[in-house]
Formats: C-alpha cells, structure tokens, sequence
C-alpha cells in the first residue's frame, strides 16, 4: 500500500508531469491530462500498452475514449488522493 504524496513530494513528482501537459483536476486530488493520436487505432492501441502497464503494477487509471483522444484521470483511492503510483503511471504513458 502507497501514501498520500506529502507536499515536498508532490513539487518533485508533479512538476516534470505538469510540464508534459498532466493538469491537476477540478475538485479532486487527482491529475488528468488529453492524449491525442492520429485516429482511433492509434489511440486504442496506446490504451492497450497502457492498460498492460496498469494492470502489471495493480493501478487502474479512469479513462474514456472517444475517437483519437484519450482523458486520463489519475489517483489512489486507497489513500484519497495522489500517492507515487499516479506520478509513475503518468510518466510511463508519457512513455508509451
């Protein structure tokens, strides 16, 4: 089981994923950004090397797609709100 990031981690973690585009969402402890593709297969396919990511390391992202955009929200609901597990899934789909 993970923390709840403390403030000094969430200037180290946070700050290089709010570079890449990662959003702190509206209301919540949880981060969420737009990943765009040239169509649907692209986007479907990424969502598959994603969820091979987040199924391996047991987090599970919320997500919709639609199209060639996927909208990733992540957290830890175990802990109600951001642990190490969000900042390390984000930077892995960064990857992908």
């Amino acid at each position: 089981m993970s923390e709840k990031l403390s403030d000094t981690a969430r200037e180290t973690m946070l700050a290089p994923l709010f570079e890449s585009g990662w959003e702190m969402a509206d209301g919540r402890d949880a981060i969420t950004k737009t990943f765009k593709f040239d169509d649907f297969s692209e986007a479907f396919g990424w969502m598959t090397k994603a969820a091979i990511w987040a199924e391996k390391w047991d987090h599970h992202p919320e997500w919709s797609n639609t199209y060639n955009s996927v909208v990733v929200t992540l957290t830890s609901h175990d802990v109600g709100g951001l642990s190490s597990r969000d900042a390390k899934l984000a930077r892995k789909m960064d990857a992908l």
